[in-house]
């Protein structure tokens, strides 16, 4: 497999690391507000990327995706609401498993928050090693990174060396690129901010800045460098993945992460996501505008993940159409009875799956094999239309899909949602019977009326052959 490092600006070849383990780190949420669509976008491709390596290539994962619960925005946030820390937290982290579930992403084998205890000494420690190196210094009571003392600062985020401001220092967590400068590594106690006491520090009690948090919490969790893949959205190259390189290639004296992997950004109606335009949607949204998790998956993996997205309810419409092509396609294939196997259909199934892990394995590129299964579905539709395709085709069919979704996740969320329709499975049965009947008494009105009925509550329903099948709206 070929995958993009930001670090060389090139595609190299990836293997696995020891025991064919892949150990990869994924910047989560800072949980001050519920995650949005464009959160999700790195979530869904950074899980397809676990699936790719999992069920493509047979590798084992161990991924680690942290919760930041404090910085300057929870803390803010909190403060705001009247609450205290944890339980302001709570509530987004909370909101974010929801979320996870329904857009289908595997769990990861490490979920850290920050302020559990145990990451809390591996960022003391971390400190303690850079202090130690000869990385920082101490100012009104709290511990800066002096970027002057590594040479290599600023090579992810290709950082012009000349505009760096060294000496001068920055408090805030994120800030923009032009103010390369000595970052924050231990923010002195504040009043109505949370602290905490490490003795080893040599200062007051206080908290940790927010690129310290990672850089601990990966290496704790993960092991020694390097890492086999750090991944997260193009916004955090710079400030905060250029600092943790610094904060763990400092302490440790080795790589932080053999390959980082960037998902490019989500737009919406070609503008970037912002509060005060209002476009910056939850999955509530989309949910209470008619839509499903499994459509906004599939849109999120419809471009390539280094190339910009632009999100609009008539592109989610379009996904809805796909993924209803694609369970109507897999439905048709119950209903063939014409006995035999086809050579053609075999080679052109085998093609397709070709097509597909040859697109995974070229810089995951999901658009590719996308394409690679809707041209396998228009062709196995045209041939179940001319009779070319037959019962001893159809298992060899139905397992190539299972393959494709183990690493895309669509279809089996997309049948999750089915079983979990807006309308009980058993009123759904009952009231087809109700209208079966109201048809042989010929009173069509009160079938049209149980039929639009359900319509309304999400529910369609088709005829055909004599039988009533229903799906989700």
């Amino acid at each position: 497999m070929r995958l993009y490092n930001t670090l060389s600006r090139s595609e190299e070849p990836f293997s696995p690391g020891p025991d064919n383990t892949v150990r990869m780190y994924t910047c989560g949420l800072t949980v001050y507000a519920r995650g949005h669509i464009g959160n999700f976008r790195t979530f869904v491709c950074v899980d397809v990327l676990r699936r790719t390596f999992k069920y493509l290539l047979g590798y084992r994962v161990k991924q680690v995706v942290n919760f930041t619960d404090v910085d300057d925005r929870t803390i803010a946030g909190a403060l705001k609401a009247g609450m205290d820390l944890r339980s302001y937290t709570d509530q987004y982290i909370a909101a974010f498993r929801d979320d996870a579930r329904s857009l289908g992403l595997e769990p990861a084998e490490e979920t850290p928050r920050a302020t559990d205890e145990a990451n809390l000494r591996a960022m003391a420690s971390m400190i303690a090693a850079l202090d130690k190196n000869g990385h920082t210094y101490r100012s009104d009571g709290s511990i800066y990174y002096r970027i002057s003392t590594l040479p290599a600062y600023g090579r992810l985020a290709r950082l012009d060396h000349e505009g760096m401001k060294d000496g001068a220092r920055v408090d805030s967590d994120s800030y923009a690129k032009e103010d390369a400068r000595d970052f924050v590594l231990w923010k002195g106690h504040r009043d109505g901010e949370p602290s905490w006491e490490f003795p080893q520090l040599g200062v007051t009690p206080g908290r940790p800045g927010w690129h310290i948090e990672c850089s601990a919490m990966a290496l704790r969790l993960l092991g020694e460098s390097p890492i086999d893949i750090h991944a997260g959205g193009v916004d955090l190259i710079f400030p905060h993945h250029e600092n943790e390189i610094a904060q763990s290639e400092g302490a440790t004296g080795k790589p932080f992460s053999r390959f980082w992997i960037h998902v490019e950004y989500l737009i919406v109606d070609e503008q970037k996501m912002s509060k005060s335009l209002g476009n910056t949607y939850t999955i509530s949204d989309v949910v209470a505008k008619g839509f499903r998790p499994s459509a906004v998956r599939l849109l999120l993996l419809s471009a390539h993940y280094r190339k910009q997205l632009n999100f609009t309810w008539d592109s989610l419409a379009a996904m809805e159409e796909s993924l209803r092509r694609l369970t109507d396609f897999l439905a048709r294939l119950g209903a063939v009875t014409r006995a035999g196997m086809h050579a053609e259909v075999s080679a052109r199934v085998d093609e397709a799956r070709k097509q597909f892990v040859d697109a995974m394995q070229d810089d995951l590129n999901t658009a590719a094999a996308l394409g690679a299964i809707f041209e396998l579905v228009r062709y196995l539709n045209s041939a179940i239309d001319s009779g070319q395709l037959g019962t001893g085709d159809v298992p060899g069919i139905r397992d190539t899909f299972a393959q494709f979704d183990r690493v895309l996740g669509v279809l089996s969320l997309r049948q999750a949602e089915d079983d979990r329709p807006p309308v009980p499975v058993d009123e759904i049965e009952r009231l087809i019977e109700e209208r079966h009947a109201a048809r042989r008494r010929r009173d069509f009105a009160a079938a049209d009326g149980i039929r639009s009925g359900l319509a309304a509550r999400g529910v369609l329903l088709e005829d055909s052959a004599g039988a009533t099948r229903w799906k989700r709206k």
